[in-house]
């Protein structure tokens, strides 16, 4: 089958990570499968004479509104996968609401990251709770193993001859969903106390608004730096060295950065939302947060304890291995497709 892709394809975001994933998927299958950005849409009509001019058997969406809005009336089947703030914000909008549930209902079927997120979605749209299926994202992670991590401190500005570094890092795209910074002034102050302790807040800045104001607030807050982003296997290679990785969002869908920090053996400190619970049991494999104070706490609780740290990693990269595979998300999604022929 010759397959269009609709998602939000801002690089070294989730949605695109997810998106280039899938894709991959579909053409070990023997499909063609190509990938169109729904942010750059000019129109719902652009969409709609690429799938009326037979260049596509079917099509894929990653977000009920942003990418399954562009496919309503579709000549060609489709499919759906939820987004993050699918259920968490959008359902909150009246007319994103409806969009939603005219999509869902005309979809095939539609895939949810967690049995939360289809639960949520099958109590507001209860007649398409059967064509919701469950699939975990499937994770891999390949980091560069020449990655140089003196010249990554350095164009950080964090001095790499700290002693006892502890650099954690908060990845994410510089949007207020995320909420990176809220966690900037309490650890500002604890690197006041403790020079070794650092936060690096990188990701592609998708509001510019924030991301303006986030440089300004960084430059008055020593200790937290605002990182370059880069491509995933050297991100990757810098997760594999830092002391832990940090979530700080007021809601997700399922965070990959999570999942990847798991899968690299690095603790995870995350904000106890849905989304990262449904992930992370605390003080199992990894720690859940309520407030910046409870934070830095469970974050000394980490530094000061080796045992409980190497028991977290152990056991988060055991959950990995066994609800997060990537063989098993392919065969999902090979399987899901042939229900579009």
């Amino acid at each position: 089958m010759r397959l269009l892709l609709l998602a939000c394809l801002r690089t070294h975001t989730g949605n695109a990570t997810t998106a280039a994933r899938i894709q991959s998927h579909l053409h070990d299958a023997g499909h063609i499968c190509i990938l169109k950005d729904a942010s750059r849409c000019e129109s719902l009509t652009e969409i709609a004479n690429l799938t009326s001019a037979d260049q596509f058997d079917a099509a894929l969406a990653i977000h009920l509104y942003k990418g399954g809005r562009h496919l309503q009336g579709s000549k060609i089947p489709f499919g759906i996968i939820f987004g993050g703030t699918d259920i968490n914000e959008d359902i909150r909008s009246e007319e994103k609401r409806r969009v939603m549930g005219a999509v869902l209902g005309e979809a095939r079927f539609a895939v949810a990251f967690t049995t939360k997120m289809k639960e949520l979605a099958a109590a507001e749209w209860p007649d398409a709770s059967k064509k919701i299926y469950v699939q975990y994202q499937g994770i891999r992670t390949a980091p560069t193993e020449t990655f140089d991590w003196c010249r990554f401190l350095q164009n950080a500005d964090i001095p790499a001859d700290t002693e006892d570094l502890h650099l954690f890092l908060l990845i994410c795209g510089l949007r207020r969903v995320k909420d990176p910074l809220y966690l900037v002034d309490v650890f500002s102050d604890w690197h006041r106390k403790e020079p070794s302790v650092h936060l690096g807040i990188i990701g592609p800045a998708v509001d510019p608004l924030l991301t303006h104001e986030m440089k300004e607030k960084i430059k008055r807050a020593p200790g937290v730096h605002l990182l370059q982003e880069m491509p995933q296997d050297d991100l990757h290679a810098a997760m594999r060295r830092c002391f832990a990785v940090v979530n700080s969002s007021i809601s997700e869908g399922m965070s990959a950065a999570i999942l990847e920090a798991m899968d690299l053996e690095i603790p995870v400190l995350a904000r106890n939302i849905p989304g990262n619970a449904a992930i992370i049991k605390h003080k199992d494999t990894g720690l859940l947060f309520s407030d910046p104070q409870e934070f830095v706490a469970l974050s000394k609780s980490l530094m000061n304890d080796p045992i409980m740290e190497r028991e977290i990693v152990t056991r988060a990269k055991d959950y990995v291995k066994k609800y997060h595979s990537w063989e098993c998300e392919r065969k999902a999604y090979q399987n899901l497709v042939l229900r579009l022929q």
